[in-house]
């Protein structure tokens, strides 16, 4: 088990990512006291999406394909139609996803981040939520969809948009704190 306060966390995001689903688990983790990172594809600041135009940038203290899962006790993926979308075709932001998976770390997803999930198979027998349109990819990729503000399953901790922010922050800390999740293979 990690206390918060002790806990290392990875946020995986590219440029396109919904404002708001980066900055408030960032700053929140923070503010419980665990260290935070952010991986973005080649190491440097990317700019989110802010609503209905461009939003801030934000630095990135590592490029996605140097990081080690091992270093971590949880990734955060935020969500966004922009990010996840570019992710998704990523072989270097799939692998890392699903070697935190793969060693019991918590794995939280927001929005459109699921695409993420489907994609590397971590969908399939799990419950999850997500955005609403992205609720037929994850069923035919064999997951459970629900439509609630934070759904857990095994450390795997997904959320449907920027309303349910506090709940789903709320539910990473809860789920880091509960240590590492044993899975069956997906």
């Amino acid at each position: 088990m990690t206390k918060i306060a002790n806990a290392r966390i990875l946020i995986m995001a590219t440029n396109g990512f919904e404002q708001s689903e980066l900055m408030v688990p960032r700053d929140k983790l923070r503010e419980a006291g665990a260290e935070v990172h952010i991986a973005s594809l080649d190491g440097k600041p990317i700019r989110g999406w802010d609503q209905t135009d461009w939003g801030e940038s934000v630095p990135a203290d590592r490029k996605i394909a140097e990081v080690n899962a091992a270093n971590y006790d949880a990734i955060v993926l935020p969500g966004g139609q922009i990010n996840p979308d570019l992710l998704r075709v990523e072989n270097s932001a799939l692998t890392l996803l699903r070697s935190f998976y793969d060693q019991g770390k918590t794995v939280a997803a927001i929005c459109h981040a699921p695409w993420l999930l489907v994609e590397t198979g971590i969908a399939k027998g799990r419950k999850l939520t997500s955005y609403h349109s992205v609720r037929t990819d994850i069923e035919n990729a064999g997951g459970e969809w629900r439509n609630e503000p934070v759904v857990a399953d095994q450390g795997l901790v997904t959320s449907r948009n920027p309303n349910d922010l506090d709940a789903f922050v709320a539910k990473i800390i809860e789920e880091i704190e509960e240590g590492r999740h044993m899975r069956e293979a997906a």
